[in-house]
């Protein structure tokens, strides 16, 4: 049976379900595939990267919603979309973040509106709601980490976790709120496999006159992705990127670090654990291959077995 690239819902007599469309708009009767193909947007994400200001390994594009055409447009500026094509030496990578999105989601985790879309020539690409716009033309203040701690995209990897929680401390107006937010998300990267989380991957926003973390965006399961990874973490904890155990990431980083309560820690560990069924549900609704779907399944559970849940 098809299914909706946006809801996961079975779609008998379309590509999208009435719930995938009604997600980006309540007026949206239908959507039509990117007029791209997936080489042609890696080719206009190139073209236009350095007005989008949007460098890195993977191609992004600038998209509004064009509500009365029924489609995404590429645009220059003004974007409330940011698209992702495939990755040639990548393999299922818009598949791969969507459900991994969607994962954390279940664990508690904020995330923008997102999904994904068809291609000309039958891919899917990735596609998450910019959180920093509001309204017609608004704009909310944004700081990812890195600039934050006064590092650049070369040194987005120069930091630990430990500075990421001081920096929580400095900026957030409600500290003790957001140390309970940045514990949900280290513990979740970790048990998704997603070993890449560098500065740039936290970010901070002025939401009703406060300064909290972010919707979190940018997950993905790199470890079923790359080829032997030789680290578990980009950004160390307690000196360490690897084997990392219950006793760093919990009792260390979690209750020791970041001052949380033991109430607090368990209530993290027990969501995670109840998200556990729904985790594996989205793993076999996904778009993601068999072979890829057992990958990420091994990992989670190797990953839950060592956190204890």
């Amino acid at each position: 049976m098809p299914r909706c690239p946006i809801s996961y819902e079975d779609t008998p007599d379309g590509r999208y379900s009435r719930t995938g469309l009604r997600r980006l708009s309540r007026r949206l009767e239908n959507l039509h595939d990117l007029p791209f193909t997936s080489e042609e947007l890696r080719r206009e994400a190139l073209a236009r990267a350095a007005k989008m200001s949007l460098p890195g390994l993977q191609p992004k594009l600038s998209a509004v919603l064009n509500v009365a055409e029924e489609r995404l447009d590429v645009v220059d500026r003004g974007g409330r979309y940011i698209l992702k094509p495939p990755i040639p030496d990548y393999p299922q990578v818009p598949e791969n973040e969507d459900v991994t999105m969607r994962m954390s989601a279940a664990a508690g985790i904020e995330v923008p509106v997102h999904g994904m879309v068809y291609t000309a020539d039958g891919a899917l690409c990735y596609f998450i709601q910019r959180f920093d716009r509001v309204g017609r033309k608004g704009k909310r203040a944004v700081e990812d980490f890195a600039q934050l701690l006064g590092r650049s995209r070369e040194t987005k990897y120069t930091s630990s976790l430990e500075q990421v929680a001081g920096a929580v401390n400095r900026y957030c107006t409600f500290p003790a709120v957001e140390r309970l937010k940045l514990f949900r998300r280290v513990l979740f990267a970790f048990v998704c496999g997603n070993e890449d989380v560098h500065l740039k991957n936290y970010s901070v926003i002025v939401r009703d006159n406060k300064v909290e973390l972010s919707p979190a965006y940018d997950l993905v399961n790199t470890t079923i992705v790359v080829p032997s990874p030789q680290e578990e973490t980009a950004l160390p904890v307690a000196g360490k990127k690897s084997n990392l155990t219950r006793a760093t990431l919990v009792e260390y980083f979690g209750r020791e670090r970041l001052e949380l309560t033991q109430r607090a820690v368990d209530g993290v560990l027990d969501d995670l654990r109840a998200a556990r069924p729904q985790w594996a549900e989205l793993l076999e609704r996904s778009f993601l291959s068999e072979e890829m779907r057992s990958a990420y399944a091994e990992l989670l559970e190797e990953r839950c077995r060592r956190l204890g849940f």
